[in-house]
């Protein structure tokens, strides 16, 4: 298991399979306004890969852009709503196909309202991951030991818990229902980002 920091692009050459997970660290929580600092990556095998863009940001990021953009590799996050969103204003990309495992777990595990990463992490996999990075700043020119440790432990049990999830939606017969919903993620991003944030347009 290794943490591999590279600055405002990946590596030429460098593969993640057909599943990659991502998170992404940003200055707040409003793209428009916050800037995006980090995305980091992982296909599983407990290595993860983080991309920092240093102020001001350099978003042109090629390889980058290729692996978010490719049509053959599914791409996994949790809360992958805010994900996608910061990901397109910054760097260009609609991030297609998409899993999200807080929806999945929102349309299982209905026994329970704590759907944060933090919980499936203890729940389903047995690990127990630290938050206390969260609210960092991660917008220093360099990050710490600590905010990249932060960083890839976001990324490295989603295929454990995308796995379990799985198994479960099928059990329930809301494998379908979630696919939908994950296919309609990057339009729910794009509406957050063309200012409907706050509003549910399926609402009376």
């Amino acid at each position: 298991m290794a943490n591999h920091l590279h600055i405002n692009d990946l590596p030429p050459g460098l593969t993640f399979g057909d599943i990659v997970a991502i998170d992404s660290e940003a200055m707040g929580l409003h793209p428009h306004r916050d800037r995006l600092c980090l995305v980091q990556m992982s296909r599983g095998d407990g290595d993860c890969h983080m991309v920092h863009f240093p102020p001001p940001g350099d978003y042109s990021a090629p390889n980058l852009r290729a692996m978010l953009a490719d049509p053959s590799v599914l791409k996994l996050f949790h809360f992958a709503r805010f994900d996608l969103a910061v990901i397109e204003h910054y760097l260009g990309v609609t991030c297609a196909p998409v899993y999200c495992t807080k929806i999945a777990s929102k349309l299982v595990r209905t026994f329970t309202d704590r759907h944060g990463l933090k919980d499936l992490c203890r729940d389903l996999v047995g690990v127990d991951i630290s938050k206390q990075q969260q609210s960092s700043d991660w917008g220093a020119e360099e990050l710490t030991p600590e905010q990249q440790a932060y960083a890839a432990s976001d990324v490295l049990h989603l295929h454990g818990i995308k796995e379990i999830l799985d198994q479960r939606l099928a059990r329930e017969g809301r494998a379908e229902l979630a696919q939908a919903c994950f296919d309609f993620l990057p339009h729910r991003a794009r509406l957050d980002l063309a200012g409907w944030d706050e509003v549910d347009i399926f609402h009376h």
